[in-house]
């Protein structure tokens, strides 16, 4: 075993008892520099919010920030400048898990499938996500989502095609988890008001979940991340502290179990208050001025 395997089994699942803020952000910086799976792109600026315009220079300034960190990205949208961020990173050879947003709006839900498609066919999808929380938000219902993995599966056979959903959606819908070539489960332990002390082995547990509604297929952490500002949520507190434990252990397990995690999220974004409270602003590694936080 090498050294720096020893060292991640050494560290991984420790509670971070009798260390500094000090000791945790140079241990923080440690990990982020040996490389994340992946992470979720936040393309927004401030006074920006879904259904704004971004930029290709927006896009591309962050890509830069981020790529020394991330082996992929994901994306979330594929309409109003969203379809950039897989040319881009491509660009950088950085690969692509590519959202369609799917909602309420027919009219909107169509011009993201064919984009998605579009994308894919040429070749800037590695993999497909048709769909985020749509279930968990019931904007459509069951047969309508599925009706819109098949359809993008029929067009992109070769690219595995997933939807993304909090990991429990999976065992409520076996219908779901067998359309999907690929299980993408997003894992909140903060979200269920668990204490941080408690978050990792919890996260573990619904990564698990996952795996066994997936009956074999490759389950890929889509969304895992904790806020470092905010109100607490049951048991679960947004600090400074917290979030670099959860940072860590997160990528720890990552590198030793070979676990595919997209953190969340990149850069915090202001607009995402509006949904989940004062934390909806604080989900960023980088601070809503583009600064590493810790």
């Amino acid at each position: 075993m090498s050294y720096k395997k020893e060292k991640v089994f050494s560290l991984l699942g420790e509670n971070f008892s009798g260390k500094s803020n000090q000791d945790l952000k140079a241990q923080f910086n440690e990990v982020l520099a040996d490389g994340m799976h992946g992470i979720g792109f936040s393309p927004y600026e401030e006074g920006q919010e879904p259904g704004d315009q971004i930029t290709e220079e927006q896009i591309r300034r962050r890509m830069e920030i981020i790529k020394p960190y991330t082996k992929w990205v994901r994306s979330f949208s594929c309409t109003d400048g969203n379809e950039h961020i897989p040319v881009i990173a491509h660009e950088h050879g950085i690969k692509t898990l590519v959202g369609a947003w799917l909602g309420t709006d027919e009219e909107k839900n169509e011009r993201e499938i064919e984009s998605l498609i579009e994308l894919a066919k040429a070749g800037h999808v590695d993999i497909a996500a048709v769909g985020n929380e749509v279930m968990y938000r019931k904007d459509l219902t069951q047969d309508e989502l599925l009706g819109f993995i098949q359809r993008v599966k029929k067009e992109i056979p070769d690219i595995p095609v997933g939807y993304v959903d909090a990991y429990y959606e999976f065992e409520n819908r076996p219908a779901i988890a067998d359309a999907c070539d690929v299980i993408l489960a997003n894992c909140y332990p903060y979200w269920e008001g668990c204490h941080i002390d408690y978050a990792f082995v919890y996260m573990k547990d619904m990564f698990h979940r996952a795996q066994k509604a997936g009956k074999g297929k490759k389950v890929i952490i889509s969304e895992a991340g904790w806020p470092n500002k905010g109100e607490t949520f049951h048991g679960a507190e947004p600090s400074e502290e917290n979030a670099m434990k959860y940072f860590i252990n997160t990528q720890l397990w990552s590198q030793s179990d070979d676990i595919e995690v997209f953190y969340f999220s990149s850069f915090d974004e202001s607009w995402k208050t509006g949904a989940e409270g004062d934390v909806g602003a604080y989900w960023g590694l980088w601070d809503k001025d583009e600064n590493l936080k810790y």
